[in-house]
This record gives structure tokens, sequence and C-alpha cells, in this order.
């Protein structure tokens, strides 16, 4: 069974798509291969996995990022409802700096993310109780985050929804500002 991977419009980003076998059952799906994953990730190694539980349609997530030594890869799945996922690209060299991208995250749909260094994440919830499952080729360290604020107009992201529920901590990321060059990786 082959993960079929389809690039987006962003370098690095590559949206995978789990083919799922069923019968009387239920059904079986691979969510990850190294084999196959491998062309997309640079040094394939997985430091942390996290779980994400959203309660209510309208929440906000992000955007974030990781810094220098805790640059990272993220693999985000959503396990159960329907998200919608977006990567700012903030690559100093990138051909796409700047730009972002949107995929519609769903357990249905049974997709997930790759994002690479030197983009943001975030993620609107578009269904009461949705859930990701996230892998990191980085542990997490606080002194190595970043993040801008989700509705930062330089970004000019349309949101699906009203943004309902957003925490103390994202609502007070700052916005771009007018020097910013991008991120040096």
């Amino acid at each position: 069974m082959q993960l079929k991977c389809d690039e987006k419009p962003i370098n690095g980003v590559v949206e995978i798509l789990s083919p799922r076998l069923g019968d009387a059952r239920g059904s079986f799906s691979r969510w990850f291969c190294a084999e196959q994953l491998c062309p997309h990730i640079e040094n394939l190694s997985f430091r942390q996995m996290n779980h994400s539980e959203n309660f209510l349609k309208g929440t906000v997530r992000g955007l974030h990022y990781q810094l220098g030594p805790q640059r990272e890869y993220k693999i985000v799945r959503c396990i159960r409802g329907r998200v919608s996922d977006v990567v700012v690209d903030l690559r100093k060299t990138s051909d796409t700096f700047l730009q972002h991208t949107t995929v519609v995250l769903c357990a249905a749909k049974n997709n997930a993310l790759i994002i690479p260094p030197g983009c943001a994440h975030g993620f609107q919830v578009l269904e009461h109780d949705s859930q990701l499952l996230y892998l990191h080729t980085a542990d997490y360290l606080p002194n190595y985050e970043g993040g801008v604020h989700p509705n930062d107009p330089k970004l000019n992201i349309q949101w699906p929804l009203p943004i309902t529920e957003i925490s103390v901590r994202d609502n007070g990321l700052p916005k771009l500002p007018g020097y910013f060059k991008g991120l040096s990786l």
C-alpha cells in the first residue's frame, strides 16, 4: 500500500494521502513510511509526537514555528473531525516567501501535511471536537519558538470561519514588521 505524496505550491509542503483498505471488519491504512517520506524530509528522525484536542468549531491555533537548532519538520494529521490547515513560508531565500497554502485535513479524507523548517503553521477547527496528531523532528524548546499573529494583514489569510476561540498567547503573537526579510535556515 503506497502513500500518495502531493506537492503543494510552497516548496517542501507535501500533502500525504493514505489509501484505506476495508472489509466487513473495518479498514487499514498506512500513515507513515520512512522509505516513501525520506525524499521529502531531511534527516528523517522524529523526536516528539503531540496530540491537539480542539473542542469548538472556529478555534484558531498558530501560527507557530521553531528557530535555529530547533527548526523542524512536522507531519500533521487530523485524526478526528476536520480543520483548515495553513502553512506560511517565512524562509528568506524562498521563491514563495510570505505566501501561504491551505489544505483541509480531515479524518474522513485520511490525509496529512508535511511542513518544512522555516514555515509557520496554524489551523482553524471546522468541526467541533477535532483532533490532530503531530510528529516533530526536533524537541520543543520555548527559547527557540517563534510565531506570527494569525490575522497579520501582510499574510492575508482568509480563515473560512469567524475566529471564535484563540489563546491569549496566540492572540499576542506579533505581526511581521515592515523590515522583516525572512528566516535564515
